[in-house]
């Protein structure tokens, strides 16, 4: 089980997004490979700067690397089609 990264070790950015739900994959998905992530939220007071925000992942730079390959390999996979994987029944007459 991966550890929680201290707060003095090098930390480093990599991957960012809007949906926090998302960056929770992404810690997963590092974290069952071994990769320490810390998610840390960038939100903005939106009265003051709405649209200013996101979530980033962060890793030790000594494995951002290899983080980075993970999450690449993970985009790269291909999709199934919900609709393609069903298969249509025949029109009955």
């Amino acid at each position: 089980m991966a550890t929680q990264p201290t707060p003095n070790s090098d930390l480093v950015r990599v991957f960012d997004t809007e949906q926090e739900s998302e960056a929770l994959v992404v810690k997963g998905l590092l974290e069952s490979a071994g990769i320490d992530a810390l998610v840390i939220s960038l939100d903005a007071q939106q009265d003051i700067l709405p649209g200013v925000g996101g979530v980033v992942v962060q890793v030790p730079g000594d494995r951002a690397d290899e983080a980075r390959e993970i999450i690449e390999a993970f985009r790269n996979q291909p999709t199934t089609d919900d609709e393609a994987a069903v298969e249509e029944e025949p029109p009955t007459a």
